[in-house]
């Protein structure tokens, strides 16, 4: 099952590494990995996605709530929650396809932030079937590069979860 966690940390050096410890040693892959400083300097934001057995990802919520620079765990599992990811992809580009790659970006609502004679680099931001459907589309233009950033979430509502 998949399991966005969102975990606010202290901003220190060696926290990262100490969670990133915790899902190795229990032999859980680290789908996605984000993090960031947030409003507060010294308390950045992680998002974590992962994919693993309930129980064992409940034993690693409880542990990662053990160390002593977390502030606070969330697993968004039985929660309301939005999660965007942004990608940069950079699609060949001529004559006979621009029309057509212009029509899937604005589909998409993708914006174009770089253009060269034979590519186009493409913002497109959303969830991860949004950027999975447009890099599938994007595929028999002939993409030269992905880069992503991983899976941001927040909870939904006035209510703050973390």
């Amino acid at each position: 099952m998949r399991h966005t966690l969102s975990i606010l940390v202290e901003n220190k050096s060696g926290v990262l590494s100490r969670v990133a410890g915790l899902f190795s040693g229990r032999g859980f892959n680290i789908e996605s990995l984000s993090v960031a400083e947030t409003i507060d300097p010294m308390v950045s934001h992680m998002t974590i996605v992962t994919r693993g057995n309930d129980q064992i990802l409940e034993q690693i919520t409880k542990q990662l709530n053990k160390l002593i620079n977390i502030i606070k765990v969330v697993d968004f599992i039985n929660g309301d929650f939005v999660d965007r990811e942004i990608a940069l992809v950079k699609v060949s580009v001529n004559d006979s396809n621009r029309s057509e790659l212009l029509s899937i970006i604005d589909i998409f609502r993708g914006k174009v932030v770089d253009i060269s004679l034979d590519s186009y680099v493409i913002e497109i931001t959303g969830d991860e079937d949004k950027i999975k459907a447009i890099i599938t589309l994007l595929k028999p233009m002939g993409i030269k590069e992905v880069t992503r950033t991983g899976t941001v979430a927040m909870s939904r509502g006035s209510k703050t979860k973390n």
